[in-house]
């Protein structure tokens, strides 16, 4: 009769126990044990013993084996995590400066930007939360501000400063000496209290015409040049005349402080006044 690790005949059977010293153990045992014979009843104790001691030991030694490559797999892992890179922007909370692009970058270079943070620091997973939750409020901005436009001033005013035609007419002015502009300064403010203080029936047109001399004296002065004056002057005098006569017929509503049937005239010389001082003061 065989039976898994059991070797024996109907009266007799043979164990083979596992022993570390000496390899295989075959001992056999009475399969019928009598009552009348005390010796054979300690053999078989005996042999039970020591196969239970065997078997604890090798299952001992099995359970030490799991556990040692268990803790080499896990300490594989976890050298693996601690050798990752970690993200060095991880706490800052702009989304922007945290990908490391600017405000005006388009939907590609943010694209590009996370693409590059994710291959490097990919094997961190709070870097890799922290580069996909900029990118995504990033997207979420852009997408609100194309449901949403806004008049950017700034823009506005820098794309206005860099048109041919402003270009052209600011470089066509400069800022003269700080003696010269308090002096043009006074000359013309003086002009326009005497034309609000001292209206006549014919209009202001005493003070209009100091004001044409003072223009035609103070590009002289600056410039070097009689004939520039005259032609800067004349051409700045029915410029600013046209200027303020469109504004108060067309923009600029009556003002109730000016009464008076020469109203109209004296705003208008006020207006011609300020464009006056303006080209005799930065006109180049």
């Amino acid at each position: 009769m065989s039976v898994s690790g059991l070797t024996g005949s109907p009266s007799r059977c043979c164990l083979r126990l596992p022993d570390r010293s000496r390899g295989l153990v075959c001992g056999q045992v009475s399969a019928i044990p009598s009552a009348g014979k005390p010796k054979e009843k300690f053999g078989l104790l005996h042999l039970e013993s020591s196969w239970i001691v065997s078997m604890t030991r090798w299952k001992t030694q099995k359970t030490h084996l799991i556990k040692c490559a268990m803790d080499a797999s896990y300490g594989d892992m976890a050298s693996e995590s601690a050798g990752s890179a970690i993200f060095p922007r991880i706490n800052i909370r702009d989304p922007y400066k945290r990908l490391g692009i600017s405000r005006e970058a388009s939907e590609d270079e943010i694209q590009a930007a996370r693409n590059f943070l994710i291959s490097k620091y990919g094997g961190h997973k709070p870097s890799v939360d922290a580069i996909e939750a900029a990118h995504d409020k990033i997207i979420m901005q852009k997408f609100y501000e194309r449901k949403n436009p806004k008049i950017d001033i700034k823009k506005k005013v820098r794309e206005v400063k860099q048109s041919r035609v402003v270009q052209a007419v600011t470089s066509r002015f400069q800022t003269p000496a700080t003696k010269f502009i308090v002096k043009t300064s006074i000359a013309f403010l003086v002009l326009g209290v005497l034309t609000v203080l001292f209206p006549t029936e014919e209009g202001p047109t005493l003070q209009v015409a100091i004001s044409l001399i003072a223009t035609f004296y103070f590009i002289h002065d600056r410039l070097k040049s009689k004939i520039r004056a005259l032609l800067y002057g004349a051409g700045a005098f029915i410029f600013s005349w046209l200027v303020g006569t469109f504004l108060m017929v067309s923009v600029i509503p009556p003002i109730p402080v000016l009464k008076g049937p020469r109203s109209f005239e004296v705003l208008t010389s006020l207006i011609t006044y300020v464009l006056l001082w303006v080209s005799s003061t930065y006109l180049k």
